[in-house]
């Protein structure tokens, strides 16, 4: 694993780490999962689609009976 260094306001910093350590993480581990997602937007948004179109598939099938 490859070490970085990142510049950002203190007090965002503070209130980062504060924030994890409620959801009993770090703040390094929680910049790692944003790194995963923000690489990966592309899939993620091509997964999204699928079952979008997967719902809409689904719900075609249904019918409605209207009084």
């Amino acid at each position: 694993m490859r070490n970085i260094t990142l510049s950002a306001d203190e007090k965002f910093i503070d209130a980062a780490r504060d924030k994890a350590k409620l959801n009993k993480s770090t703040l390094n581990a929680e910049f790692r999962k944003w790194l995963v997602q923000y690489t990966d937007s592309d899939a993620s948004i091509k997964r999204r689609i699928n079952n979008y179109r997967d719902l809409m598939l689904e719900l075609s099938e249904i019918s409605v009976i209207k009084d």
